[in-house]
């Protein structure tokens, strides 16, 4: 949809300059129409690295129907002491008449790591009071958001970011104390986690459930976060009992947990073919002789499955993929649900780190 923009912008400035503002520019957008709109549904404040925010705004704007209704990015230069701020107020070229054009703000503060430690002094007169408000840090700046937590009812994280998946998924359950976290690692298993439950579904087939003796996960070499999340959404869904697994010097990790029957071999592979971050595959065993494996393909998730017998099937579940745009989008659209599964399933994770 064509849109038309109203900018302001401002060196040297002040949050309540920056308000100021932007409370004149949408007086002035909806006196010229009427069907003209501020869209309130959820502030999202991003803080990003000045040199990669280009790429940021480009993710956000490949979300499509998610995207929030107020975006403040502080864009950090290590060396800048003042601020600098450009306001844009986005609306539908055409509006007729009796219909509603939502306008959709966007905010972005150029600050300096000076500003970082009190940040929630910039971003409160920001935010549209009475809507949740979400923080994103893709570039790392914990101090940052730690600063804004008392602002915030919603942390976007993204869990592969770090290179350590242990630092990460700790840092995930200390601020899960606090707020809400949306992790984008687990929304990367969601298909996966979708043909499992589909899979053992039937009541024929989920007493087999009692009986997975093995898990193999196959995952891109930095998504480490996701396998563990997966395998912790097993554990908590099951009741396993975790243990710490081992990192061997191929890189593989590995070890057993114990279900109520038996003990269940776990074996996480990093797959260095895959060109985007998540799970490659992944093959659950049962004691009965059952295999049953997904691996990501072209148009979708390959499945295969056999038994002690050697009877064998395959099939291609399609449209599996979103993409980090639907995984984006998907991540604000979670910020304002809640999603039970996720805390068990991190704790699990948290026990089962090498």
């Amino acid at each position: 949809m064509a849109t038309v923009d109203t900018v302001w912008r401002a060196s040297d400035t002040d949050p309540g300059a920056i308000d100021a503002a932007l409370r004149s520019a949408l007086a002035h957008v909806h006196r010229e129409n009427a069907g003209y709109v501020p869209a309130r549904v959820l502030n999202l404040v991003c803080v990003v690295d000045r040199q990669y925010s280009g790429e940021i705004a480009n993710r956000l704007r490949r979300v499509g129907r998610y995207h929030p209704s107020r975006t403040i990015v502080c864009s950090v230069d290590p060396k800048r002491t003042t601020l600098d701020a450009v306001a844009t107020i986005a609306a539908p070229s055409e509006v007729r008449d009796g219909e509603i054009g939502l306008l959709r703000e966007t905010v972005v503060v150029e600050c300096g790591e000076r500003h970082l430690k009190h940040l929630d002094r910039i971003v409160d007169p920001l935010v549209v009071t009475d809507l949740l408000t979400c923080v994103w840090a893709p570039h790392g700046h914990d101090e940052a958001v730690d600063a804004l937590l008392d602002l915030a009812q919603i942390v976007l994280t993204d869990s592969v970011d770090d290179p350590e998946p242990a630092e990460a998924l700790r840092r995930a359950r200390r601020l899960s104390e606090e707020v809400y976290v949306v992790d984008l690692a687990w929304l990367r298993s969601t298909p996966w986690r979708e043909r499992i439950a589909a899979t053992f579904d039937p009541d024929t087939v989920r007493p087999e459930l009692r009986t997975i003796s093995d898990v193999t996960i196959r995952h891109h070499p930095d998504s480490a976060a996701s396998a563990l999340l997966l395998v912790g959404w097993l554990a908590s869904r099951l009741d396993w009992r975790c243990a710490p697994l081992m990192t061997q010097r191929s890189g593989v990790i590995s070890g057993k947990v114990a279900a109520r029957r038996q003990d269940v071999q776990v074996r996480l592979e990093s797959d260095p073919r895959m060109q985007v971050r998540g799970l490659a595959g992944l093959t659950l065993a049962t004691a009965s002789g059952r295999s049953y494996s997904l691996d990501r393909g072209r148009g979708g998730l390959r499945a295969h499955f056999e038994n002690r017998r050697g009877e064998q099937r395959d099939w291609t579940i399609l449209g599996a993929s979103r993409g980090e745009a639907g995984i984006l989008g998907e991540g604000i659209r979670q910020a304002l649900l809640r999603d039970p599964t996720y805390g068990p399933a991190l704790a699990a994770a948290a026990a089962l780190l090498p």
